[in-house]
């Protein structure tokens, strides 16, 4: 698996003091769209490794993070460069958008 799980206790180190771009996918079991993208999160990460990080927060386990940065529908999508938000994404898409998008971002 190339894409990381965090929580609300990690992602300060893991996201926010990362070196590398880190996506963060707020997701939860539940949500049929969540897991439409999630092979598509796990291909683009392999392809990028190295260039950016994806990780995945589970907003039922873990409601901090989400609840601070205001996450209403999911998935949602933020993209952190240097410890803070420079683009997101809300709503399932195929994977040349979320590639695209990732790719404008960083």
């Amino acid at each position: 698996m190339t894409t990381q799980k965090i929580t609300d206790a990690t992602f300060e180190q893991e996201v926010l003091k990362s070196a590398e771009p880190v996506v963060v996918d707020f997701w939860a079991e539940w949500c049929g769209p969540c897991r439409m993208i999630a092979p598509a999160l796990e291909e683009i990460a392999a392809e990028m490794k190295g260039k950016i990080k994806v990780v995945k927060l589970n907003i039922d386990e873990n409601p901090a993070v989400a609840s601070k940065l205001g996450i209403r529908s999911i998935p949602t999508l933020i993209l952190f460069k240097d410890g803070k938000a420079a683009a997101q994404k809300v709503g399932a898409a195929p994977k040349g958008e979320l590639s695209r998008w990732i790719a404008a971002a960083v």
